[in-house]
């Protein structure tokens, strides 16, 4: 949906585009290039190994999927041309469609998706599910495989094709055998655009390039889903240190497209006669509060709770959003007006409970041990998380202590398992893709696996077992009532994480561009533009 736009002349823009994003303009008149100022530097390139989401739009370029989701939220074959459930729900059989060609040029084959299979489910939360509750993947021929479960799972497809953190994208048996904890050595794909290696810079630049050989699907596109036609000669992604910097580039005609442009610009970009804001995310996204529960003071669920009971989602939103036209508060851990949603338990994070902190505090005989709070500072909507936890925490009667850091280095850090003091953590904040929360699946931050799961690294059999039944709930009532459970069981009891409410910020656009898809990803097929 695309929201009002106004003219005005633009005046005093910046013409830095040339020498901040490395390209030279008389060039790109050439052919059909797009350049794009993305959110999040792009420096892991193996979308098993990491689950950022810059790794996710960089892969969803380069490889495809089995199947994908539809903006209705069904789940659609993509490679597949066709599949069978036997009538136990036991056996599904898949045929990938004719034509499909990897980057090399070798033909995809079903021993390349089985082996893609087992290396993204090795490290994916719902892959993990499905394959416990498979007895064998067999290869039938060529273009057909098979897997047998061991008992009923309802979330197959969606496992096979769902929007994730990590997403099952198909690469070469060869690159596949690779081991999950390994980056893959090659970016070949099959999907509408080859990586351009060399052209490469980690948190500078990715360029990509039409694939001649892709063979969309005849559909219609629709989120990830349906034909992938591209229009475009080459995609460059640039990371731009600077926001400024790539809002007056926009301006001055010299960028395409910013993925998030930065809050207090949004009024300047409506009013350029020349630019267009949209809602390309359409479910937006949520703000979250994680803990570590290896580590004081946090090993004790009771300090979870007297932490969240300091919290409220506005005062989060206000710092980070400002506008309330773009933020919401919600009581709902799997979304508000979404079918899981519930506001049971959820009504706490509205409104600071400073007194019930403090009681919890004093009963559990809190002497002062410090939070190690996580701040990234060059994240235009994280940097505004960390002071107001700190200032909730402190309010409750919490010693805290901040530790800002650039986005990398934060990233590196959340994943030490280090003790606090020692390069780890307490608490960091986040920003998850709504489409991630919908379910207690999707949602990384309900991984209670230990070591293997998810930031934070909760093991909490209880957990998984509640998240097992709702795999195998028979119907939507009985998801709904499962759901419900796990969100008073992780919010008031455990204390996985504070979900800190919902928002959504438009993508801006020159005017040039058109045939821009919502979804829930950046994405670059379906794009025209004027030259």
């Amino acid at each position: 949906m695309i929201s009002r736009r106004l003219a005005l002349q633009a005046t005093g823009a910046s013409l830095l585009g040339g020498a901040l994003f490395g390209f030279r303009p008389a060039q790109a008149r050439k052919r059909k290039v797009l350049r794009a100022a993305m959110l999040n530097e792009l420096r892991s390139l193996d979308p098993v190994q990491s689950g950022s989401y810059a790794t996710r739009n960089h892969a969803y370029m380069i490889y495809d999927t089995l199947f994908a989701m539809d903006a209705d939220g069904h789940i659609q074959p993509q490679m597949v041309e066709r599949y069978e459930v036997s009538e136990d729900g036991l056996v599904y059989r898949f045929t990938l469609r004719e034509g499909l060609l990897f980057h090399d040029d070798r033909p995809v084959t079903a021993a390349d998706a089985v082996a893609s299979i087992r290396r993204w489910a090795a490290r994916d939360t719902l892959g993990q599910m499905l394959l416990r509750a498979v007895r064998r993947m067999t290869v039938l021929d060529s273009v057909s495989f098979e897997i047998v479960l061991e008992r009923r799972f309802g979330l197959v497809l969606h496992a096979l094709g769902g929007p994730s953190t990590r997403v099952l994208f198909i690469m070469p048996e060869r690159l596949a055998e690779t081991p999950p904890d390994q980056a893959v050595a090659e970016q070949v794909g099959s999907g509408p655009f080859t990586f351009d290696a060399a052209r490469w810079k980690p948190g500078t630049i990715a360029v990509y390039d039409r694939f001649a050989g892709y063979s969309p699907r005849p559909e219609a596109p629709s989120w990830e889903a349906g034909g992938k036609v591209v229009h475009l000669d080459r995609v460059e992604c640039v990371f731009a240190a600077d926001p400024q910097s790539a809002v007056n580039a926009l301006l001055a005609g010299e960028l395409d497209m910013i993925e998030q442009p930065p809050i207090d610009q949004l009024d300047v970009l409506k009013d350029d006669a020349e630019t267009v804001l949209l809602e390309q995310n359409a479910l937006g996204n949520q703000l979250f509060l994680r803990f570590n529960p290896l580590w004081p003071p946090f090993a004790d669920p009771r300090l979870r709770q007297a932490a969240i009971a300091c919290l409220n989602q506005e005062d989060f939103l206000k710092s980070a959003i400002g506008d309330p036209l773009y933020y919401e508060s919600c009581p709902a851990m799997f979304v508000c007006d979404t079918p899981l949603a519930t506001p049971e338990g959820g009504v706490s994070l509205l409104k600071s409970d400073f007194e019930r902190c403090k009681r919890l505090l004093r009963e559990v005989g809190y002497a002062g041990a410090p939070i190690v709070l996580l701040h990234p500072l060059d994240q235009p909507v994280l940097s505004q998380l960390a002071p107001v936890a700190r200032q909730l925490l402190e309010r409750g009667g919490f010693k805290v202590q901040m530790v800002p850091l650039g986005w990398q280095a934060y990233l590196d850090r959340r994943h030490s398992k280090a003790a606090p003091t020692a390069g780890g953590w307490s608490i960091f904040l986040g920003t998850a893709n709504s489409v991630d929360a919908l379910d207690p699946i999707s949602t990384a931050t309900l991984n209670a696996t230990g070591e293997t799961g998810y930031d934070g690294w909760f093991d909490d059999p209880r957990l998984e077992e509640m998240k097992r039944r709702f795999v195998e709930a028979p119907d939507l009532a009985a998801e709904q009532e499962q759901a419900r459970a796990i969100q008073l069981y992780a919010l008031q009891e455990l204390g996985t994480h504070a979900y800190l409410g919902q928002y959504k910020l438009p993508m801006a656009i020159h005017q040039r561009l058109s045939g821009v898809l919502p979804g829930t990803a950046p994405h670059f097929w379906n794009i025209d533009k004027v030259a």
